[in-house]
């Protein structure tokens, strides 16, 4: 049963509900959204969690419900103190948590993992919000103040911290959502989504018909509210556990599992037996992907089987795959673990160059029984979404026109560092053949010279068919034929080159900032114009 407290904390009153709930389980904390959000509004929430058995605890924030305090006074740094003076206060110091935040309180949710860490074992975030680093101590106002004019500022939340923390967060994380949200903006939720899959047990839950204010929603519709609570108390990866144990070696059992750096579609686990053996597990957990992964999971393991012949390409062995999650929580492939490290530092860069342009050629060389699919584009004139100017209409437009005809070759189709291991001054493996395809050797060379004019500088991308060529590569196309494959790859990064650079950040490239990457881009599209158009 719900019972009342007050906690006295930076000179206010702070008012909140708690049951102690059943001896074993975490204690759920539950944290109501801004405006005229209350502990009162969120009563079926902590009904459910209580019904279950564990502890739920909520409180208001200053200015909110039955505490004191002038809501224009609070902030987001605030509010997180306020959560952890009260979770401090009423759950045992080892106790477990677990964390759902409404709104504004998904940066609350966020703050308090970066404080507990280990302690938060799932998280739950009802249409999120997250906000600037800027923004985090400035009173909230009267709604026309500096707090006001930072989340209005476009794309503020871009590089926001608590975008950081979710994306190193391990533990269980249920994304709650409206299909249509008139408050978060859509870019908000895609970006707390990647964040959210990047490492953690992770599932999106969308309820078609809610609007905003799931908290109300949840009031007013039952079985949606047990649905939450369903997926946030379940164990995400049971059922993989079980299909794993079934394809290792008769006797083996996983003795360590770590999460492998560089993955943006798919988590990528490395697995060691108890005998010392290492294997990789690719799960597709982000919605668009694990809806596409029939399809990926499927082509992936085809190729490695036909690669598992072939010479020069190192690729991993396939050990099992279960495309359609029949079995296992998620899509997923498990496969061999080749040596090595993905390098996308600046030491010893010529000769790596090198390396990746004779690898590319290699790779163009394999004649497979049967062609994979024809490859598909990944942006078009009507797609592409490109910053202001001359320059960049100029690019768009030669795009504008039928595919230039080709010779089709055997194309790895997403060849670029962060899919290539070094080990010993060669190149020990190459990595994630989901898009395998067949295609013009130039969007190959497109993709890697892309790649690098991020990684490196403009004048490695525009230099890189040049070492394709003198590695043995396929003869590319000519002037305005091979500019339209080239712009064709370089066109998909725009406008926000950052997005796709997050786990080379995570590989030690903190200097690929947002704006540097930008820079690179335009100088890049600005010097494939100058020199084939």
């Amino acid at each position: 049963m719900l019972s009342s407290f007050t906690l006295g904390h930076d000179g206010e009153r702070l008012s909140g509900v708690q049951d102690g709930g059943g001896s074993g389980w975490a204690t759920v904390v539950v944290l109501h959204g801004a405006g005229n959000g209350s502990t009162e509004r969120l009563t079926p929430v902590l009904a459910e969690f209580a019904g279950r058995g564990c502890g739920v605890l909520a409180l208001d924030f200053s200015g909110h419900g039955e505490s004191s305090g002038e809501l224009r006074e609070l902030s987001l740094r605030r509010r997180f103190e306020q959560a952890a003076a009260v979770i401090d206060a009423r759950v045992p110091a080892a106790g477990s948590l677990v964390l759902v935040g409404f709104s504004m309180s998904g940066q609350t949710v966020a703050d308090l993992v970066r404080h507990y860490g280990r302690r938060v074992s799932a998280i739950g975030l009802c249409a999120p919000a997250v906000y600037a680093a800027e923004a985090w101590d400035v009173p909230f106002g009267d709604g026309d103040g500096r707090f006001s004019e930072i989340i209005r500022t476009p794309d503020s939340w871009h590089e926001a911290p608590a975008l950081n923390t979710l994306r190193a967060y391990e533990g269980r994380a249920v994304l709650a959502v409206p299909r249509h949200d008139a408050v978060i903006p859509a870019a908000v939720t895609e970006a707390v989504q990647d964040a959210l899959a990047a490492r953690s047990q992770f599932t999106r839950v969308e309820f078609p018909d809610a609007g905003h204010r799931l908290g109300v929603w949840f009031h007013d519709h039952p079985d949606d509210l047990r649905e939450f609570a369903d997926a946030l108390l379940a164990d995400g990866w049971t059922a993989t556990r079980a299909w794993l144990a079934k394809q290792l070696p008769e006797g083996r059992t996983v003795a360590t599992t770590r999460f492998l750096s560089g993955g943006w579609s798919s988590q990528m686990r490395g697995l060691t037996l108890d005998d010392g053996a290492e294997l990789v597990l690719r799960s597709f957990v982000k919605p668009f992907f694990r809806h596409h992964a029939p399809g990926l999971l499927a082509r992936e393991a085809a190729i490695l089987t036909l690669l598992a012949g072939a010479d020069g390409v190192p690729a991993p062995a396939l050990l099992a795959v279960d495309a359609t999650a029949e079995l296992a929580d998620h899509p997923s492939l498990l496969m061999s673990r080749l040596p090595g490290r993905v390098r996308v530092d600046e030491e010893d860069l010529v000769r790596r160059l090198d390396l990746l342009a004779g690898q590319l050629a290699r790779i163009h060389a394999v004649v497979p029984e049967e062609r994979p699919r024809t490859y598909q584009a990944w942006t078009s004139p009507e797609r592409a979404r490109v910053p202001a100017g001359a320059m960049w209409e100029r690019a768009v437009d030669v795009i504008r026109r039928e595919p230039p005809s080709y010779e089709g070759v055997f194309l790895h189709r997403d060849f670029h560092p962060g899919n290539v291991l070094f080990a010993g001054g060669r190149i020990s493996g190459v990595v994630d053949w989901v898009e395998t395809s067949w295609g013009p050797a130039d969007l190959d060379v497109a993709h890697c010279s892309t790649a690098l004019a991020l990684l490196h500088g403009p004048e490695h991308g525009l230099a890189f068919r040049e070492r394709y060529e003198a590695q043995g590569g396929r003869h590319l196309a000519d002037g305005a034929d091979h500019l339209y494959w080239r712009l064709l790859d370089a066109l998909g990064y725009a406008p926000d080159a950052a997005k796709l650079a997050g786990p080379w950040r995570e590989l030690g490239r903190s200097d690929l900032t947002p704006e540097m990457l930008g820079g690179r881009l335009e100088a890049y599209v600005g010097g494939l114009l100058e020199r084939y158009a």
